[in-house]
């Protein structure tokens, strides 16, 4: 799909006018006649023309609009993010749009053509889970438009980043758990499209390491969209759970695929952590309330949406091209509670 499908130059050569004439019709100028803007505007429309928002952006000076683009705004660290956007964002004289992608790579897409033609001066966007081509943002990016992106990132595009030390937090809950005495620790992630599920498998797998544990693909069970349908996180319980040597932890990546995983533990009747202990990537305010309270890693989402607004407001407000770009891993937190409590503690 091109991103406009004619230019004024075209209407203005279809129509044997002067390519100001038809940018004044368009406008609405008082200096062109009513039955001109007629004949310019139903062509406009039949032809499915649309501004450039790139040049109209360039033309008229900031639009003072943000575009955010995020899977669901029900997921609590989003929720986060975007309180730290707004935070800065309002202080500065912006307004924000926000989008969502609900982990499809073609709303995606449909949401940052319509933020560009609401001609926001820039884009904060977290990938889908099903987004593995990045051409819809590249080519944006190449026509000046500013983009920052946050959480789930992509290497192929140079520009500011933000993210959580996922790294860190996973190799941290990984260890935690073989601390407290669990030996088969299984991990229930996202699509192995995104940089979260990447970094987060990395930490997991250097803490089985560093611990002499060898490395077991089996364990490692992939929800391609992000736990988004409940059968994806079932499915994978039911894989691990038919095991000869079935994982005694479960250490998970998001929200979404933690407090789902300990629903269906709880609906399997299968006593937590006496039986399978668990601990995951979730900001959720209820952990304290949760039965039994649900160990956890917590992003900075706050701090996140805060950093990532500002790096993009540098970017839209500088007078001059940015050509150094920075990718900022703000540090997680893991809160020990009971679903991850020590198998000797829990014995003795």
């Amino acid at each position: 799909m091109n991103f406009e499908a004619i230019t004024i130059k075209d209407i203005a050569t279809a129509l044997s006018l002067s390519v100001s004439t038809v940018s004044k019709a368009l406008s609405d100028s008082h200096e062109i006649s009513e039955k001109t803007k007629k004949i310019v505007t139903e062509y406009a429309e039949k032809h499915n023309y649309r501004p450039n928002p790139i040049a109209k952006s360039l033309k008229q000076g900031n639009s003072k609009s943000i575009g955010i683009v995020v899977s669901t705004i029900d997921n609590q660290f989003f929720s986060q993010v975007i309180n730290g956007i707004e935070s800065v964002a309002y202080s500065k004289g912006y307004n924000v749009i926000i989008t969502q992608t609900h982990e499809s790579f073609e709303l995606e897409a449909l949401n940052i053509k319509h933020l560009t033609y609401r001609s926001v001066d820039g884009i904060l966007i977290s990938l889908s889970t099903e987004t593995s081509d990045v051409e819809h943002l590249k080519s944006l990016h190449k026509k000046g438009l500013p983009i920052v992106f946050f959480d789930r990132i992509t290497d192929e595009i140079d520009t500011h980043k933000v993210i959580a030390d996922n790294f860190n937090g996973a190799f941290e809950g990984t260890q935690h758990l073989l601390n407290s005495g669990y030996k088969r620790i299984a991990h229930i992630t996202s699509s192995p499209n995104i940089s979260i599920t990447r970094e987060r498998l990395n930490g997991y797998a250097k803490a089985l390491e560093q611990a002499g544990i060898e490395f077991n693909e089996d364990y490692v069970k992939y929800c391609m969209h992000g736990g988004r349908d409940i059968d994806e996180v079932k499915n994978a319980m039911n894989d691990l759970l038919a095991m000869d040597k079935r994982p005694d932890a479960i250490f998970t990546t998001s929200d979404r695929i933690t407090t789902t995983t300990l629903l269906l533990l709880q609906k399997m009747k299968i006593r937590i952590p006496d039986e399978m202990a668990l601990l995951g990537f979730s900001n959720t305010q209820l952990a304290d309330a949760l039965n039994p309270p649900l160990s956890t890693i917590y992003q900075p989402g706050f701090e996140i949406g805060k950093n990532a607004i500002e790096m993009l407001i540098s970017i839209i407000e500088s007078k001059n091209p940015i050509t150094e770009f920075e990718t900022r891993a703000l540090p997680t937190q893991l809160f020990i509670r009971d679903s991850s409590s020590p198998v000797k503690k829990r014995s003795s």
